[in-house]
């Protein structure tokens, strides 16, 4: 059988009948400690003020009873220590005298202190929030812009603030209260699929661009921009709605909105709506067949950059130009499909100048079959001549130093006039740095600026 350890007591003090220490013994949690000084004082006198009273009461309830209950006081050492001791005071028989067992509490009252403490920044924590949450609720309730809450699993609306509720309007169905609202109701039909696309782009991408729609009975016509967002139910979407001041309420019937768009995707060019960096907001068919992609979805918020020649400087030249002239004609340059294939394009791009943020129209045109060859490398190849009618007379050291410097005098020149005189663009397409360029430029003596160079993007 195997035997259980007895439990030995932290303090053990043997006392006589008026409560005096005759001898003290403690345990190897407190051994370190000396209670020589405590033998032939009073038990009462060892401990803090408040537990003398609990000391009389133990021994008095030994002397009737033979035990008394346990009682929690404070034991002080002759070190100066305190420590929280539990106890429980015998009387030995023939009446010998009494022995009172203690327990130290230490480690519960260090359990307790953190337990409160634990408490303390728990309900610190829940006030902050209450006051972010006082706070957001004061902004959400004042802001001059429409924001709605839409949880995604049903498009349904789950709170909306003031200007929120004044753009949507009374319900369309008697009894209906806010949560039962399906934003997809409060908007146009026609408009209805692209935007659960905005939403799919906004859950997958965590964000996508803005798209027009128009609301209520009225049709009036707002731009909203969804961001995804986590609360306590789940996931949902902020939902921005910013009144377009310009447009007027919709009058056309959803079958002439449908034709118009079976018009789009019938014209042979490609048509892209993108916004003032670039970006695509709406591609109809024939562009989706140039890039090799099948789902409009898969282009929207994407840079019409990804698909062109040279990422890094076509849209920089085509946006610069645009910028400059206000209109872009038969811009050449290349598109690469997402199947690997190419084709050689002329671009138009227009817009609505005078209306800020206004988005911007682009024209892209398979012209693959009537190009002529660029009028550059017939320049080139004239002026190579030269270089060539030196061969077999000049070392081929020489011979390719001049062929290379040829060429490249030839292609920083092209740059530049691609640019529209832009230097910083020109570099951009040629992949240096504007130092470099503008070395190279010294080198070749073409340093001197026309009327139109400029050093910064236009």
């Amino acid at each position: 059988m195997t035997s259980i350890p007895a439990v030995q007591p932290d303090v053990t003090l043997l006392l006589d009948m008026n409560g005096v220490i005759r001898n003290a013994t403690l345990s190897g949690t407190v051994s370190s400690e000396g209670v020589e000084d405590w033998l032939g004082k009073p038990w009462r006198d060892t401990v803090t003020d408040r537990g003398g009273d609990k000391v009389r009461r133990m021994l008095e309830d030994a002397k009737t009873g033979g035990v008394s209950a346990f009682r929690q006081i404070t034991q002080r050492f002759p070190s100066g220590l305190e420590l929280p001791m539990e106890y429980t005071t015998i009387m030995l028989g023939g009446r010998a005298g009494l022995i009172a067992i203690g327990k130290s509490l230490q480690a519960v009252a260090e359990l307790q202190s953190r337990l409160i403490a634990a408490q303390q920044a728990m309900e610190r924590e829940h006030w902050k929030m209450r006051e972010i949450e006082t706070r957001y609720r004061l902004l959400f309730d004042a802001s001059s812009e429409a924001v709605v809450l839409l949880r995604p699993s049903n498009n349904r609306i789950i709170e909306a603030n003031p200007a929120a509720l004044e753009a949507l309007g009374p319900s369309t169905r008697h009894n209906q209260g806010l949560d039962d609202r399906d934003f997809l109701l409060e908007i146009a039909e026609s408009e209805r699929e692209p935007f659960v696309a905005m939403l799919a782009r906004a859950r997958e991408h965590g964000k996508a661009p803005g798209m027009l729609v128009h609301i209520g009975q009225s049709g009036a016509a707002w731009m909203v921009r969804a961001v995804p967002t986590i609360a306590e139910g789940g996931p949902l979407f902020l939902l921005q709605l910013a009144p377009v001041e310009s447009a007027r309420p919709t009058s056309v019937s959803p079958g002439v909105a449908q034709a118009g768009l079976r018009l789009l995707d019938s014209v042979p060019d490609g048509l892209v709506v993108l916004d003032d960096e670039g970006v695509i907001q709406q591609a109809n068919k024939a562009f989706l067949d140039l890039i090799e992609v099948t789902s409009p979805d898969a282009v929207l918020g994407e840079s019409v950059a990804r698909w062109l020649w040279r990422p890094g400087a076509d849209l920089p030249i085509l946006l610069a130009n645009y910028r400059r002239h206000r209109m872009v004609r038969l811009f050449s340059t290349t598109v690469h499909g997402e199947l690997g294939n190419e084709t050689d394009v002329e671009i138009s791009l227009a817009g609505m100048h005078d209306a800020a943020g206004a988005p911007l129209c682009m024209v892209v045109r398979d012209v693959g079959r009537r190009l002529q060859p660029p009028v550059d490398d017939r320049r080139l190849l004239s002026a190579l001549g030269p270089v060539s009618e030196q061969l077999g007379k000049v070392p081929l050291r020489t011979l390719v130093d001049e062929t290379v410097g040829v060429v490249e005098r030839h292609h920083i020149k092209s740059a530049i006039e691609a640019a529209g005189g832009n230097r910083t663009v020109a570099a951009e397409i040629l992949g240096l740095s504007r130092q470099s360029l503008y070395a190279k430029l010294k080198r070749y003596g073409l340093d001197q600026r026309s009327p139109v160079e400029t050093d910064d993007d236009a």
